[in-house]
């Protein structure tokens, strides 16, 4: 019987331990973090890191709307799927006195975040960019040489977009981001909810439809740097990546990235807590050491996204941080514009637009 009871007591000891062991279960992209940012936070403070990936915004937004999903970190894009998981209570406010580098955080793209949080009361950036074109230079000059490269012209002019198709368009197939785009370049409000605009916005669509190869997100990145497509409408750190791994293949592909010179969106992807997070301390103490200065540098460094913290530039590679289609320069940002939700029946509306425009009638 002692033998029995020395299990037992090895065997609760075994389960308070568990009880007692510091966990934070993080859900984020995946290939968006420095590995040794996780390590790091481990051995400073003890907690361990239980660290999920997806790919899509619409498999965190399914998990989170389901409830209990049992994440306490979770990397939501601002528009739509951070603005919508706030609005339906998926998410909670941070407690700011829990985060000290909070201060650090640039105050204008937290202002301009803001379309999204209003207050920034539920998250915090993690990482950002803008949605442009990416391109390989020497293709589309031979096809097409007098086009301008850094003009949404290049793209939704018909007869550009006729020359160019040889070597392959590729659209971003993602509504949220393609139809505030359009709006900007027709000069209308990228926001308008307006059946006439949306209109606009459908021509524009439709004029181009027939030379666009594929619709594509995360897939444009290999396509891009393969060669594969010579075209893309896609997001600026997918097309930094697509140049990286087109330089690091060796086959005389080079990429560039454009954010058009009439403006481009700005995206966030945000640091943010489910509402019925289980370990709350711990996804704080997370969240607020990414937010330090170093730990952001070596993010940026292995990811080649900007970052939304000041002081970690100095210590950002210089080929990263002096690079304006990851750091645009002031004059450039004063063009970016940020977009807000829109009303369910208006996105409705989008969506039907969108539907059309891709089976192309």
């Amino acid at each position: 019987m002692r033998g029995v009871g020395l299990v037992l007591l090895a065997m609760l000891l075994a389960v308070a331990a568990r009880a007692e062991e510091r966990v934070v279960n993080v859900y984020n992209w995946t290939d968006y973090i420095d590995p040794a940012a996780i390590e790091r936070f481990q051995a400073e403070t003890g907690i361990h890191v239980r660290y999920d990936i997806f790919d899509s915004l619409e498999a965190l937004e399914g998990k989170l709307l389901a409830g209990h999903s049992g994440y306490d970190v979770v990397v939501p894009t601002s528009e739509p799927t951070f603005s919508r998981l706030i609005r339906a209570g998926a998410l909670q406010p941070l407690d700011r006195a829990k985060l000290p580098h909070w201060a650090g955080l640039d105050p204008e793209l937290m202002r301009r975040v803001a379309t999204s949080d209003p207050g920034n009361r539920y998250g915090v950036i993690y990482l950002w960019g803008t949605i442009g074109l990416g391109m390989i230079p020497d293709k589309v000059r031979v096809l097409a040489p007098d086009a301008p490269l850094d003009s949404w012209d290049l793209l939704f002019r018909p007869e550009n977009a006729r020359r160019i198709a040889p070597c392959g368009i590729t659209m971003l197939d993602s509504p949220t981001d393609v139809i505030p785009s359009v709006l900007r370049y027709v000069g209308r409000d990228p926001d308008s909810t307006a059946p006439a605009d949306l209109e606009a916005v459908e021509t524009v669509l439709m004029g181009i439809r027939p030379f666009i190869r594929n619709f594509a997100s995360s897939a444009a990145v290999n396509a891009v740097a393969a060669g594969e497509t010579c075209l893309a409408f896609s997001y600026s750190g997918d097309m930094v990546q697509a140049a990286v791994r087109a330089d690091e293949a060796g086959r005389g592909v080079h990429v560039r990235y454009s954010a058009p010179r009439e403006g481009a969106q700005l995206w966030f992807d945000m640091l943010a807590m489910p509402a019925d997070a289980p370990h709350p301390a711990e996804a704080l103490a997370f969240i607020d050491f990414m937010l330090r200065p170093a730990v952001m540098a070596g993010i940026t460094n292995k990811v080649r996204y900007a970052n939304a913290v000041p002081a970690s530039r100095p210590d950002i590679r210089p080929a990263i941080v002096n690079d304006p289609d990851i750091y645009p320069p002031p004059e450039q940002m004063a063009k970016f514009f940020t977009v807000g939700a829109v009303p369910p029946a208006a996105e409705r509306a989008r969506t039907r637009m969108w539907s059309r425009f891709k089976a192309g009638r």
